[in-house]
């Protein structure tokens, strides 16, 4: 019974207070809100890269050049594979499926006076079937192509939009830097990954790529920027990268550390991972200042109310309070003030969560525990931090308190 009293008085003295009592109780919505909102968006964030590398397949591969240091040092890395190395790959490497080397360039692509600044990529037939990727209209690369040094080139959906709007780019010609390409075919949409707009793209024959457009600059062959491999099924990935790391250690005769990289799909992912783990707990950590700051407002509110209601606690204690319900009274207007914030906030995190997946391209859900945690630090903030203003209300003495009567 006592309990529910100092329930009850509890939440009429917040309601006398109703501004002080708002005032209050926005930091812990701003910080609740805040926690919730943050998760949401790292989580978001992960399945967006694991949706992105998902559509690679779960047996994909890829070669790409450089020593690991140099990978991580780097941005310039030095061009160590060439096309005889996918090659052999794809004759020698028994867990191996198919092989798709690419050679990647930026330039400007023009078509009467409209220019485009996109990626150009030199690749080979395989390359359809390895990376998932369709053709909407005409027909992609061929053997053929490569071995003649063909000029066609088969263009990304939105470059295919930009250079020819609402033409039919069929049988029609485009100028990758200084040379003419017929458009035998348009991609079908694919979308981004690893931050790369897949649809602003030429595909090009590789010979063609390294003999007109960059010009073919290894002693050894024709260069590639990395090669993409599928394996024969997802339980070879880890023989095909066992394989494939010894063939090109024999092929470019290493006694030391490599010049070349295998990576998997779960590497990759792995590294994404944990990346977008990291920023996930650094924007927790800001957001949860915002509820360490709501709690010191707390505090200081509950301080100012101990000040101000010094003779109604020096009534009380005259008329036989005892200090343990003078603290309990102080203690569950704290909660209460920091349990309603953390509800409040919680809604409006939850609602900005929403708010972001229907509006971005993050995939963000409110997180069950996210919800748990907040509400429970809020609470727990409130008691915390009511525990000083509580014990100064407490033992105040009720003559000097009647005396300012």
């Amino acid at each position: 019974m006592e309990l529910r009293e100092n329930i009850s008085m509890a939440v009429r003295t917040l309601l006398n207070y109703r501004l002080r009592t708002a005032l209050t109780m926005l930091g812990i919505v701003i910080g609740n809100a805040s926690v919730i909102t943050m998760v949401g968006i790292g989580q978001g964030a992960q399945r967006l890269a694991e949706d992105e590398f998902a559509t690679l397949g779960p047996n994909t591969l890829f070669v790409v050049p450089g020593s690991q240091r140099e990978r991580r040092t780097t941005f310039e890395l030095p061009q160590t594979l060439v096309l005889a190395d996918a090659e052999a790959i794809a004759s020698q490497v028994p867990a191996v499926d198919l092989v798709a080397p690419q050679l990647v360039a930026q330039r400007v692509i023009t078509r009467l006076g409209r220019n485009v600044n996109h990626q150009v990529i030199g690749t080979t037939p395989e390359f359809l079937a390895v990376r998932s990727f369709a053709i909407d209209q005409g027909r992609f690369l061929t053997t053929e192509d490569l071995s003649r040094n063909a000029r066609i080139a088969v263009l990304g959906s939105e470059t295919a939009e930009r250079l020819f709007g609402f033409e039919a780019p069929l049988g029609q010609r485009v100028r990758v830097g200084n040379v003419s390409f017929e458009v035998v075919g348009v991609m079908a949409a694919k979308g981004s990954a690893f931050g790369e707009n897949q649809d602003e793209a030429v595909y090009l024959p590789l010979t063609t790529m390294a003999n007109q457009v960059t010009g073919n600059t290894s002693p050894y062959g024709t260069q590639v920027t990395f090669i993409s491999i599928r394996a024969r099924d997802e339980r070879s990935v880890n023989a095909a990268q066992f394989q494939i790391e010894n063939l090109l250690r024999i092929r470019h005769k290493i006694t030391g550390d490599d010049d070349f990289g295998v990576q998997t799909q779960q590497d990759i992912l792995g590294i994404v991972t944990r990346v977008t783990g990291g920023l996930t707990l650094m924007l927790v950590a800001i957001a949860a200042i915002s509820l360490l700051v709501g709690g010191i407002g707390v505090m200081n509110i509950m301080l100012v109310s101990v000040t101000e209601r010094t003779q109604e606690i020096g009534l009380r204690k005259a008329l036989g309070a005892k200090a343990n319900q003078i603290l309990t009274q102080f203690l569950i207007e704290a909660v209460i003030v920091s349990a309603i914030g953390g509800l409040l906030g919680t809604v409006i995190g939850a609602g900005g969560v929403t708010l972001l997946a229907m509006t971005t391209p993050l995939k963000s859900t409110v997180s069950p525990v996210a919800v748990v945690i907040a509400v429970t630090v809020s609470g727990g903030i409130g008691l915390f931090f009511g525990v000083i203003p509580a014990r100064r209300a407490a033992q105040l003495d009720p003559i000097v308190a009647l005396r300012s009567l």
